[in-house]
């Protein structure tokens, strides 16, 4: 595959493109990253360095990729969080000039707004932007369960609501919904869960819950899902493959007792995930 990945880039650990990039290389898979931002770290740390990049330099160097006559190439599209409203436009430009090369290209959007403890955190124009112009542009989403509560205004919370709420997403554009972080009140104490939904069916998979925040956990998730979506052709094996990577790579940074995720150190599990969590088909 060659992906296009358009994200934040920070220097120190791994969020945006700084995490989605290397699985992706790890699987085979060539990646051609497009930075939105260049930060020394990312802003959970309350400060850092680096400009937020314009959106028209941003387009720029797409421009200068599409100049090389590339874009047919691109398997393909991924982006994150939106640091700015314009930036939107630029990956939106992006998506229709790579599907115009290549039809059979796919965008992976992860609408990146907020979660359930802190409610949204992003820039007060991005959420209506995300929902109204760029999920129904994308062919495959990963929202947590607050952001796919948002975007379909409704209240996802046990298993039937959550897929109804999956299949108002799907109504809006996308054809594949990754809900990333299940908090059904009937789960297990202890757990947490990922449901992929599409038209054929829907399938969930259970883990412990790791407790700890980990940055850049979600654009490590989205990048593989994609990947391993795009490799087998099936929802199941995806979600298998992406909940073992993810899972393992979590377990390892929290046992490193470090803040960063310890994506180098983990690569392996990123090459040959352990599928050591069953998928149950759900509907």
């Amino acid at each position: 595959m060659k992906i296009l990945s358009i994200q934040s880039h920070v220097a120190y650990g791994h969020v945006g493109n700084s995490a989605a990039v290397f699985p992706l290389q790890r699987r085979g898979h060539e990646v051609w990253p497009v930075h939105t931002v260049t930060f020394s770290n990312h802003t959970g740390y309350g400060a850092w360095g680096g400009p937020l990049l314009a959106p028209s330099d941003v387009a720029e160097v797409i421009s200068g990729i599409a100049d090389r006559g590339v874009l047919g190439e691109v398997d393909a599209v991924l982006s994150g969080y939106q640091g700015g409203a314009g930036i939107a436009d630029v990956i939106l430009s992006a998506v229709a000039q790579v599907k115009a090369a290549n039809p059979a290209a796919t965008y992976t959007c992860d609408p990146v707004m907020g979660n359930a403890k802190s409610g949204c955190f992003v820039h007060p124009d991005i959420p209506p932007l995300i929902r109204e112009r760029v999920v129904p542009a994308a062919d495959i989403i990963t929202p947590n369960q607050f952001e796919l509560g948002f975007l379909t205004d409704t209240s996802p919370a046990d298993l039937d609501s959550t897929l109804a709420s999956a299949d108002a997403a799907m109504a809006m554009g996308p054809s594949t919904v990754l809900v990333t972080s299940v908090e059904r009140p009937e789960r297990p104490e202890g757990t947490i869960e990922m449901l992929a939904v599409t038209a054929e069916g829907a399938w969930i998979v259970q883990t412990p819950h790791l407790p700890f925040k980990a940055n850049g956990s979600g654009d490590v998730t989205a990048a593989l899902f994609t990947a391993h979506l795009h490799e087998t052709g099936s929802p199941a094996r995806a979600l298998a493959a992406t909940t073992s990577s993810v899972f393992d790579l979590l377990q390892n940074t929290l046992d490193s007792g470090e803040r960063e995720l310890q994506l180098v150190q983990s690569q392996e599990v990123f090459a040959h995930p352990r599928l050591q969590f069953e998928v149950r088909q759900v509907r």
